[in-house]
């Protein structure tokens, strides 16, 4: 495929995007500025993250810091006037912690008080080397199946969680993030998360920011109040498939 035909791909595919996200907008009753799309190039070369960004997508999420922290500098490289906001999405261990920090400017998956503290400290450093300035945002990633191997922080913990977040120096909590369970309704699911939100800012009126829903579930994250979401099948076709 030449890069003329990827561009039209792409092109096709955002614009479809948005129509649902527009759409869902209107059913709920709400402005589409509310809710922002954070296209997800996981797996997807930089060629495509810099037609996404030379198609006005300014939001680009990664699940994996090896493939991620390349994938940023080569943007760099392709697009030196691009600004795209990165965002990580992807269970993140403590030791990724100081290269994250070098390309992220949020991290969507904090889900324990020791990732906080490691990050914390990992912006300390970076910006000691100078490396960094900017504050880190941070989203707790609510778990809404009780399943330990998809990440996630139990709804119970919440405040807690967000109450130690609050204390670490630059680390700014801006909300929520989850995924919904495998295989059923994410409806309810959403409802629970959007409760739970709505419980965060009453202590952290700045948490404001509910990010939740995908490819095939946007619509029902957006009537129960999702401020943001993580959309990659869909913009660029099934993972592995795509331009080398």
């Amino acid at each position: 495929m030449s890069d003329e035909q990827r561009r039209e791909e792409i092109a096709k595919a955002l614009a479809a995007v948005e129509a649902r996200v527009a759409d869902a907008c209107a059913a709920a009753g709400r402005p589409r500025a509310e809710v922002r799309l954070l296209a997800v190039t996981k797996t997807f070369p930089a060629t495509d993250a810099a037609l996404l960004t030379d198609l006005g997508q300014t939001e680009l999420g990664e699940n994996r810091d090896q493939e991620a922290g390349p994938k940023a500098a080569e943007l760099r490289a392709l697009r030196p006037d691009a600004r795209p906001r990165w965002h990580m999405i992807g269970r993140l261990q403590r030791n990724k912690a100081r290269s994250v920090v070098r390309w992220a400017d949020e991290v969507q998956s904090v889900d324990s008080v020791r990732l906080a503290d490691a990050l914390a400290k990992a912006l300390r450093n970076a910006r000691e080397a100078g490396e960094r300035s900017a504050p880190l945002d941070v989203l707790i990633q609510a778990s809404l199946d009780d399943d330990p191997s998809r990440g996630g922080c139990p709804l119970p913990h919440l405040g807690e969680l967000a109450d130690h977040i609050a204390t670490l120096d630059g680390l700014r909590l801006r909300g929520l993030m989850a995924v919904a369970p495998l295989g059923a309704d994410p409806a309810p699911a959403f409802a629970r998360l959007a409760a739970a939100a709505a419980d965060l800012r009453r202590s952290h009126p700045d948490a404001v920011e509910l990010s939740a829903g995908m490819s095939g579930d946007l619509e029902p994250a957006i009537a129960h109040g999702s401020t943001c979401v993580r959309v990659g099948t869909a913009l660029l076709g099934a993972r592995g498939l795509a331009s080398p």
